[in-house]
């Protein structure tokens, strides 16, 4: 806990030097931050006045494992104090990242093998995006560059990124979005249509989440993958799984995908492959890819980032890996997602206000009615109200929707999922005067 001399500087540098992602700018300089977090341990965050919050979304969808634990710092400080860092452009090599390596390709099915490492999701896609047009462009097929993603998606936010994501209020923000990139809703025949009119010869790939996460936990149509996993087999067209969010156990197993029946071309993860410890994320690719681009790149493979393979991040990703393992917290993430669903059905039923629930593993939303009378939606009532009563979650109002998210972290015990639904529940009840 900050005194509060401490904390007020604290702030008014935060306003002077700090420009937060994805926050109001305004906002930050006219009220200063809106919660100042100083510690964490297991579900739990701790404000700077000494309040303990349920981390009801893991933060970023991400700290999977839960915070505080000593065994990711003491890995992270063993390798720091052997290596902390070192390139592997040109072919150097080193243990942590070979090692990473090799563990993820034993969480993926057996024709998947291939990484390639970023520092994160946004940069997962844009290599993704930019290796399958290497792909297409070596085997002789350069004008093989669209790439086909879904309304609602999220990406992430460099060029390539941002331009795949199929949120608006995202692809607003530039005044130059990338050519190439196309989206449709979750529709067969609107995927269909999109291909015979730009011509399946122009299109490297479509991507997709398997389940929809910033864009409010959308889980797809039955049947919806398998249908198009069919489509890209037919028209020449790579399959990208973007797992930056389901990856690693979010929903129930290793890769989202395989809940949903498809094997995809290319995996793109970030997320849970560290649970937040340390930056990091990365391109899993198929054995025909991978095959290809060693027979046909001629000379150097032009692309990498500085940290791609990082040794610290690396070694804290495999100590992440060990645990989520050794602790069976896949199987707690089923249980406990199954309790979370039963909850909010049951939030649902005593509470007209809410319009639908979803669920899947520890991957959850609700849905509230939209009223067009209200200045502040539903959604942000209950987010805000929950969180002073001891509950994070988010609020998403993308394409005109009013829905709270949910992902806790996969340690969540069954005492701690009754107070993440007993306080979503009396957040609901406690603005309902008001609506």
């Amino acid at each position: 806990m900050l005194n509060h001399s401490a904390l007020d500087e604290l702030k008014e540098l935060d306003k002077r030097h700090f420009i937060h992602p994805t926050s109001d700018m305004k906002q930050l300089q006219d009220h200063g931050s809106a919660l100042f977090i100083t510690e964490a341990e297991g579900i739990y965050l701790k404000d700077a006045e000494g309040n303990s919050i349920i981390d009801g979304l893991s933060s970023l969808w991400n700290v999977n494992i839960g915070h505080g634990r000593k065994e990711m710092g003491e890995a992270a400080k063993e390798q720091m104090n052997k290596l902390a860092f070192t390139s592997t452009f040109n072919n150097w090599s080193h243990e942590p990242a070979v090692r990473l390596a090799a563990e993820i390709s034993e969480w993926t099915p057996e024709n998947l093998n291939a990484i390639f490492f970023t520092s994160g999701g946004s940069e997962a896609n844009d290599t993704a995006f930019k290796t399958v047009r290497h792909y297409w462009k070596v085997k002789g097929q350069p004008e093989k560059k669209k790439i086909i993603s879904r309304k609602l998606s999220y990406h992430g936010l460099a060029m390539g990124a941002t331009s795949a994501t199929g949120i608006e209020e995202f692809n607003s923000f530039s005044t130059s979005i990338a050519p190439d990139f196309h989206y449709v809703d979750s529709s067969i025949e609107n995927l269909k249509t999109l291909i015979e009119d730009e011509g399946a010869e122009t299109i490297a790939a479509f991507v997709s989440e398997p389940v929809q996460g910033s864009g409010g936990v959308n889980l797809p149509p039955e049947g919806y993958f398998e249908e198009v996993r069919k489509i890209c087999d037919e028209n020449n067209i790579l399959f990208i799984s973007d797992e930056v969010i389901c990856g690693f156990g979010r929903i129930g197993q290793n890769f989202g995908f395989q809940l949903f029946d498809f094997t995809p071309d290319i995996i793109t993860f970030a997320k849970g492959v560290s649970s937040g410890y340390a930056p990091l994320g990365g391109m899993i690719v198929s054995d025909k890819i991978h095959k290809t681009l060693i027979e046909k790149t001629e000379g150097t493979f032009w692309h990498g980032y500085t940290y791609s393979g990082h040794p610290t991040a690396s070694a804290v990703a495999l100590k992440n890996l060990e645990i989520i393992k050794d602790e069976n917290m896949i199987e707690n993430v089923k249980e406990m997602g199954e309790l979370m669903l039963e909850g909010f059905k049951s939030i649902k039923e005593q509470n007209e206000h809410v319009r639908d629930v979803r669920a899947i593993g520890l991957l959850g939303a609700i849905e509230f009615e939209k009223n067009s009378d209200l200045t502040i939606p539903i959604g942000k009532r209950v987010m805000d109200e929950a969180l002073k009563n001891g509950l994070f979650c988010r609020h998403v109002k993308y394409d005109g929707q009013d829905t709270i998210a949910f992902a806790p972290p996969f340690c969540i015990t069954e005492e701690q999922m009754e107070d993440l639904l007993r306080i979503t529940n009396e957040a609901i009840q406690s603005i309902k005067a008001h609506i």
